[in-house]
């Protein structure tokens, strides 16, 4: 129901407030915030105590203001993302602690890749992907692994709003697409850092459709990417059978 002069519904608004949080900008003024979110400040102030003492949103003593536990509490049971963890973890300490790299578990979301786990590791190469943090579909061995097998209908709904970006950026996206299923992962190199590669292979379930996606990013000098592939693609099948997908993957 809207309520405010602008017709947003108070849940709009909520929902924009939370969404101007991003691992660029974890605290803000209430100014940058009530601007970013497009709420006028009285408004803003208004709504900020009442987050505050749901948990919702935090003030430090300079008066920032970032993500409150609460939300972290309710993301957590989510039970889709607890079964999917651990599943995967055991599989992920293993290519983790093989190939000395960062070690990531993500999901397609919103038009975007959505990781839900990483491992560090020490000395490791540069890595953009944070828990919780989003990254562009078309920038990623993750998006594409996660776009060559997602089912039909999830692509076609993907292109509907995303094909001019996919195409700008991979004019061959439909052979490129087709390779990596065939292949059984997907690799890309440098476009978010020039020194690294990406390589991803899609956790699958019982129709082969990726319900997920485990991923690290090596040297770009690197000769093992074959032998990195295929160790992604052991825990993938893995974690496949972890979470009941019996089928022959």
């Amino acid at each position: 129901m809207a309520n405010s002069p602008s017709g947003d519904s108070m849940l709009d608004r909520l929902v924009r407030i939370l969404d101007s949080f991003d691992s660029k900008n974890p605290s803000m003024s209430v100014a940058t915030l009530a601007r970013r979110a497009q709420i006028p400040r009285a408004t803003m102030y208004r709504l900020l105590d009442d987050m505050v003492s749901h948990g919702l949103l935090a003030r430090d003593k300079d008066g920032k203001v970032s993500l409150g536990l609460r939300l972290w509490e309710l993301a957590t049971r989510s039970a889709t993302t607890q079964d999917l963890r651990s599943a995967a973890l055991p599989f992920m300490e293993d290519i983790n602690q093989l190939l000395g790299q960062n070690t990531q578990l993500a999901l397609l979301h919103e038009d975007e890749v959505l990781v839900i786990e990483r491992l560090s590791r020490p000395g490791s190469v540069v890595n953009q992907a944070s828990v919780a943090g989003r990254m562009p579909v078309h920038s990623t061995s993750m998006g594409l692994a996660l776009l060559a097998f997602s089912a039909p209908h999830v692509l076609d709904d993907y292109l509907s709003r995303r094909a001019e970006t996919l195409e700008h950026h991979h004019p061959q996206w439909r052979h490129e697409l087709a390779e990596i299923r065939r292949r059984g992962y997907a690799t890309l190199d440098g476009l978010i850092d020039p020194e690294t590669t990406g390589a991803a292979a899609p956790i699958l379930d019982g129709q082969r459709y990726a319900v997920a996606v485990l991923s690290v990013v090596v040297p770009r000098e690197t000769t093992s990417l074959p032998a990195v592939a295929m160790a992604l693609r052991t825990a993938a099948r893995g974690i496949s059978r972890a979470l009941g997908h019996l089928a022959d993957l």
